[in-house]
């Protein structure tokens, strides 16, 4: 829990920064925390029997490799001798506990249930960590005393906690939450900024802890967060604890200026009034046990061998991570290596990335082709440009990594760790544009008509003279069948002498030819002069309709004086009623189209 409103006082320094910004970093994390928040996510007993909140620590675990942050995870051990009535009351709340008897501040330290459903959440916690590489440091006592001891002294750079309390134990930057989702951050808080905005620094914030209530002290009744920072910044950051050793909780009274007894609501604690002679409402001794217990936890010292072997780092075991995966998430082994196997390449370069820069600054910036280099780079060759949640990344591929060819990263991580690499794919895609693109080829039909005009030309000529033979056999037969027709009605066409002599002279008979061969076509004499050069005519499709003849002005005179109306024999109902001239017409028309289908093909 920590100290109680001390993350609302905090406010004002809280800050937050992507994940990005735990790149090359070492943190330490209260695994208890963590378990705490995850497991709170999904209480019901599916999301518990599936193991959601494993799979969610399986997830930050793989985000923070990812970015070559080393994590020291650290639990805890038993419980602090003065922190276990709070532990009690804690459970009273739950389950019914029977009392021990044991006077308030005499009691010893407790060992932890190790078979409760909370200790096995850890204990698989643990066994997911140490095979992607990461050992857990078990705590003497609090997770979170351990925490800050390797903060103070410098081993890590900042620590991950939801426990207040963490600041009074030392910590110099905590970090109390994180997020993976929409490229992830981190909420951040650094006790320079505690000092800089609040004017509270260790020293005030025990003594907060004693005002305001925490996991070692029950606080004064009715001061809130506000009064007791008014409080302890009147006093002053080097002498409080000091004030507060010797005289107690006494000098709040004063500065409270408060004799009204307040009752505790049903359910809750009872904490102390300070008021009339009572100067040390909860004693002395137990004002200086709870000083001591922030100022000298009890925790593994920084230079003892079980720390060092926390600080080291051990490989990852595929094999054993697959066969846990398929354990606890029943995945195959191709799922688990798709999730960790791109963490696994990207922390690589990152830490290739690290010792580029590292040589660069002692002038051996060698080429990557040398052998002076005394890491080979992990970068294969890029592939392609990719973007990823907005921002700039390249699909590369892999050198002596088993089981992955090819993921994303950053386009900036692979600049910082392998410049060189860029250049030969800027190179080779720009060898890529100057190559001519192939022709696609066309259809065989379309090819064949455009490939040449000489035969577009030469199918033009072929069909026009074709056309001229049409229309020859076509005069010839309607000439024929006129001819058989005056032979029929010889002795009708009497009386239209004056007309058909006018009919069969040689002017008309031209001009008549000239009519009904334009006229069957549809083709006026201008275009019937240019024909050849401009135009093709359409062979295949029906002719046509005829059209009726106008009758010449002097056979229309005539016609009113013999009152009798004849009819004019066209040509085109001849050639429409002659059986043999329309099976001849259809037996050209294909002949010329199977000629035409020949020379396309």
């Amino acid at each position: 829990m920590g100290v109680k409103y001390l993350w609302d006082v905090l406010e004002p320094c809280k800050k937050t920064f992507p994940l990005d910004h735990l790149q090359n970093k070492r943190v330490c994390v209260d695994l208890s925390c963590w378990m705490v928040e995850l497991h709170k996510v999904n209480q019901s007993y599916c999301a518990t029997k599936e193991k959601v909140y494993l799979r969610g620590f399986f997830h930050r675990l793989r985000a923070l490799i990812a970015l070559n942050c080393t994590v020291i995870l650290v639990s805890d051990g038993s419980i602090p001798g003065i922190k276990v009535p709070t532990y009690k009351r804690r459970l009273k709340a739950r389950f019914e506990v029977v009392d021990d008897g044991v006077e308030p501040g005499k009691e010893t330290s407790l060992k932890r249930n190790m078979g409760s459903e909370f200790s096995r959440m850890i204990k698989e916690a643990k066994v997911i960590a140490s095979t992607l590489g990461i050992l857990c440091l078990d705590g003497v006592e609090e997770a979170e005393a351990q925490c800050a001891l390797l903060n103070s002294e410098s081993l890590c750079d900042a620590c991950f906690s939801s426990d207040s309390d963490i600041f009074l134990f030392g910590a110099k930057t905590v970090y109390r939450e994180i997020c993976l989702g929409d490229g992830g951050y981190v909420v951040c808080y650094e006790m320079e900024d505690i000092k800089k905005k609040l004017g509270l620094g260790r020293n005030s914030l025990i003594a907060l802890a004693l005002l305001l209530g925490c996991d070692y002290s029950q606080g004064v009744r009715g001061i809130r967060q506000e009064r007791a920072c008014e409080i302890v910044r009147s006093v002053g950051e080097n002498v409080i604890l000091e004030k507060v050793s010797s005289e107690g909780l006494s000098f709040a009274k004063k500065l409270k200026n408060s004799k009204k007894q307040v009752r505790p609501k049903k359910g809750t604690l009872p904490l102390v009034v300070i008021s009339g002679p009572n100067r040390d409402p909860e004693g002395l001794e137990q004002i200086k046990g709870v000083i001591d217990a922030f100022m000298n936890p009890k925790c593994h010292q920084a230079d003892s061998n079980t720390v060092s072997r926390a600080l080291a780092e051990f490989s990852f075991q595929r094999t054993k991570l697959q066969e846990i995966c398929h354990q606890f998430f029943d995945w195959p082994p191709e799922k688990t290596d798709e999730y960790v196997l791109p963490k696994i390449a990207e922390r690589n370069l990152r830490r290739f990335a690290i010792l580029q820069s590292s040589s660069i600054e002692v002038g051996l910036n060698f080429p990557l082709h040398k052998p002076q280099v005394p890491e080979k780079c992990p970068v294969s060759e890029i592939i392609k440009t990719r973007k990823v949640q907005g921002r700039e990344s390249f699909e590369v591929s892999w050198n002596d990594l088993e089981g992955l060819e090819t993921s994303i990263v950053p386009a900036d991580l692979v600049e910082r760790a392998c410049s060189e690499k860029i250049i030969e794919f800027k190179e080779k895609m720009e060898a890529k544009k100057k190559k001519p693109k192939p022709k696609q080829k066309q259809p065989k039909s379309k090819e064949k008509e455009t490939s040449s005009p000489t035969k577009s030309s030469s199918l033009i000529e072929l069909s026009l003279k074709l056309q001229e033979i049409d229309l020859n056999s076509t005069s010839a037969v309607a000439s024929n069948t006129i001819e058989e027709a005056g032979q029929e009605k010889e002795p009708q066409i009497s009386k239209k002498h004056d007309y058909l002599c006018l009919m069969d002279s040689p002017t008309k008979e031209n001009s008549n030819n000239d009519w009904s061969t334009m006229d069957r076509f549809d083709v006026g004499s201008s275009s019937c002069s240019s024909y050849p050069e401009t135009e093709v005519i359409d062979l295949i499709s029906p002719c046509p309709e005829a059209r009726s003849r106008s009758m010449s002005r002097s056979y229309e005179e005539q016609k009113s004086h013999d009152h009798q109306l004849e009819t004019v024999i066209e040509l085109s109902d001849s050639e429409t009623d002659d059986e043999e001239h329309c099976r001849k017409r259809r037996e050209l028309r294909m002949f010329l189209e199977n000629i035409r289908k020949d020379i396309i093909l």
